[in-house]
């Protein structure tokens, strides 16, 4: 039951990214527009004679500004839409559609028993409001989501139903707007009299927040960090910034729910001379936390560091650190210390909650969109004037924010000896919530935009989108599929088939299971990898891949990946010596790519023949010509007839003292001697590590039938 609960959670969670994502563009616009029409100022920047009204500037910012303030206006009948779209199992433009027109009707509904029973006037003072041209009851975006997840259910239950011949028409997903938009009549009616007490409860929660101060600040920071590893922040927040629990006012001659909801009220006023801190307590406290606190952790994570690592772990570091410093996006580096040293992960949690208390405490007046990081800081803080928000005092605590989260993580990682990326001896550097950024620069490279080169050469299910289909257990064991701002959220049928390590190796940083829920986290790219494996289950999700797959090569040598053509030999160009690819080698080693036997060992050490234990024969080639150096340089650790593991050392190649003396380092893998129907497909390309998935052996046959 706990589990279902939390997969039900996770869904309303991620649904609610979809209207979420449009306010960064609207609040730039709000931001943008509202700051260079705000009448308070332009007379502080002495700009009224260039930028007052009258002039084409003024008009032009007060357009931008109505075309952001119209977004935030209508979120309710947008998060309707987007948690149908979210929670909807296919046809998710039919739910889309069938969440407006029971949005309508259901206020409509409101309105007519409004109308029949006295008029606005026998409402309580703030109870009604004007909904989409509709005089309705204030039911903000809870009106919303009460549509959308209704909505929703409908569609699942109904959008494959079958009507009596006579009726076959209105069947399927047409029945779908039909059966919302009766049921939602019923609701609109039932809600005249259920929402009125509903709204004076949520009102009493919202006043017990305010009204718990400094502490209840501190709760909320602390409660929507600690959320984040389970996935449901998202529930945690939305009701502060979009509903009376986050407070209400009325600001022009409207009353106005919600934190984030009134801090844009505010902007879009052309009056307003401060911003209310009741509402940004409840985003303030994310700026010296995204824009100094975890950068701080980064640079405590690269001083602790191995000295050899310290190169190697930089760009990651520095890759992630910006990223929450402009973006707010912190996951790569708030996952990196979650697993890897969970006390930090605690004590930042407890920062976090003391972040907004003391932007509470000091009257900061900073609101956002989405993120909290500088883009956000620049448009609601530094734009708006110090007067107004009281920006400074985010610089005052940031510094002291950087400078204790890196005394404190340094300190600890040392003393308990925390794992933390370039800590771990033998083993690559890597962030746990972002998968290697150079490599995937690289990959970016080798492909260009689209299609991964990964998807166009190797085939079926070489693709990431088939081994993360792998991973999650099969087509068969996946029952739903959906994504937020950075993790794939997906609902198997059975939880023992997930196979974390699998997922791990297609680029994840991390991998949440709670129950029935998994949660996969790639970072801001994730909705293009969500697209990816729904069109891959669509076009193969019904095959099995079992018996497919004839072996599966690791990577033998850490480098970069390059095809068989780009190899400076014609022999190995041409095939003639087999199928594989080549990797130009950056370290020393050769290790065994499989379980297996050393059939032969070059007499001059630069090469090695090998058998799979699924018997088939191999080469692994040390650069090109190599046989010419006569051995110097090389090095083997095995014999002829040796049985080895994967990730054995076969061979040791001085890469310095040979790469001047030979044409070329690019080393081919290659299998000599493939039965009929069977292909190589390489799994990757550009940069890979030793161990990685790197070759695999496909059906060919089986293979054009898909």
């Amino acid at each position: 039951m706990k589990d279902q609960v939390f997969g039900v959670l996770q869904r309303i969670g991620r649904s609610f990214m979809l209207p979420i994502a449009l306010l960064p563009v609207a609040g730039l616009l709000l931001g943008i527009g509202g700051s260079f029409s705000n009448t308070t100022m332009l007379e502080t920047y002495g700009l009224t004679r260039i930028m007052g009204p009258g002039t084409f500037w003024n008009a032009l910012f007060t357009v931008m500004s109505q075309a952001g303030d119209i977004v935030f206006a209508n979120l309710p009948i947008l998060f309707a839409m987007g948690i149908a779209i979210g929670m909807a199992k296919k046809e998710k433009e039919v739910a889309a559609l069938a969440a407006v027109i029971s949005f309508l009707v259901m206020h409509a509904a409101i309105g007519a028993m409004i109308a029949v029973n006295g008029g606005t006037d026998a409402l309580k003072e703030g109870a009604g409001a004007m909904v989409a041209g509709i005089q309705s009851l204030q039911m903000g975006v809870f009106g919303g989501i009460l549509v959308g997840l209704g909505t929703a259910w409908l569609h699942n239950r109904y959008y494959r139903i079958e009507l009596p011949q006579v009726l076959s028409f209105f069947g399927g997903t047409r029945f779908v707007p039909i059966v919302s938009a009766l049921f939602y009549v019923l609701v609109g009616i039932l809600m005249y009299f259920i929402w009125p007490p509903v709204q004076a409860a949520i009102s009493g929660v919202g006043g017990f927040v305010l009204r718990s101060g400094y502490p209840g600040t501190w709760f909320y920071g602390f409660m929507e960090r600690a959320l984040i590893p389970f996935g449901l922040h998202h529930v945690f927040y939305i009701p502060f910034w979009q509903t009376a629990v986050g407070g209400t006012m009325e600001i022009g001659g409207k009353i106005v729910e919600g934190a984030q909801n009134i801090f844009f009220a505010e902007l879009a006023d052309p009056g307003n001379t401060r911003f209310s801190v009741e509402a940004t307590r409840f985003m303030a406290g994310k700026f010296p936390l995204m824009i100094f606190g975890l950068p701080g952790a980064a640079l405590a994570m690269y001083q602790a560091a191995l000295p050899e690592k310290k190169k190697e772990v930089s760009g990651l570091l520095l890759s992630a650190a910006l990223t929450s410093m402009l973006t707010g996006i912190t996951e790569p580096l708030e996952f990196t210390f979650l697993f890897t040293a969970p006390l930090l992960y605690g004590i930042h949690c407890v920062f976090a909650g003391l972040a907004y208390m003391l932007m509470h405490m000091l009257d900061v007046g900073v609101g956002m969109t989405f993120s909290g990081g500088l883009i956000d800081l620049f448009l609601f803080g530094i734009l708006q004037g110090n007067k107004k928000t009281g920006w400074l005092w985010i610089v005052v605590v940031g510094v002291f924010y950087f400078l204790m989260y890196c005394a404190v993580f340094l300190v600890l990682i040392r003393k308990l000896d925390y794992k933390t990326p370039g800590r771990e001896v033998g083993a690559a550097a890597k962030l746990y919530t972002r998968s290697d950024v150079e490599q995937r620069k690289e990959e970016r490279k080798e492909t260009g935009p689209g299609q991964t080169g990964r998807e166009k050469s190797a085939g079926k299910t070489g693709t990431r989108s088939g081994e993360i289909l792998k991973g999650l257990g099969g087509p068969d064991n996946i029952t739903d599929v959906d994504c937020c701002a950075t993790r794939l959220r997906c609902t198997v049928k059975d939880e023992k088939k997930v196979d974390e390590s699998v997922l791990k190796a297609t680029g994840a940083s991390g991998v949440i299971k709670k129950g029935k829920g998994v949660q996969i986290i790639y970072g801001p790219q994730v909705s293009v990898i969500k697209s990816d494996l729904e069109e891959y289950m669509e076009k193969y999700g019904d095959e099995s891949d079992e018996g497919d797959s004839h072996e599966l090569i690791k990577s033998p040598m850490t480098g970069t990946v390059i095809l068989l053509s780009e190899v400076p030999d014609e022999a190995f160009a041409g095939k003639m010596m087999g199928d594989g690819a080549a990797v130009i080698p950056d370290d020393e080693y050769v290790y065994a790519p499989a379980d297996g036997t050393v059939t032969f060992v070059f007499p001059t050490k630069h090469a090695v023949g090998f058998r799979t234990d699924g018997g088939h024969e191999m080469l692994l080639h040390v650069g090109i010509d190599t046989v010419s150096l006569s051995g110097d340089g090389f090095e083997a650790f095995v014999h002829d007839g040796d049985h080895v593991r994967t990730g054995d050392k076969l061979l040791k190649a001085d890469i310095q003292k040979i790469k001047d003396k030979v044409p070329s380092l690019a080393s081919p893998v290659l299998f000599t001697d493939l039965p009929d129907g069977l292909e190589v497909h390489i799994l990757k390309y550009g940069k890979i590590r030793n161990g990685e998935p790197f070759l695999e052996l496909y059906n060919k046959e089986k293979q054009e039938v898909g």
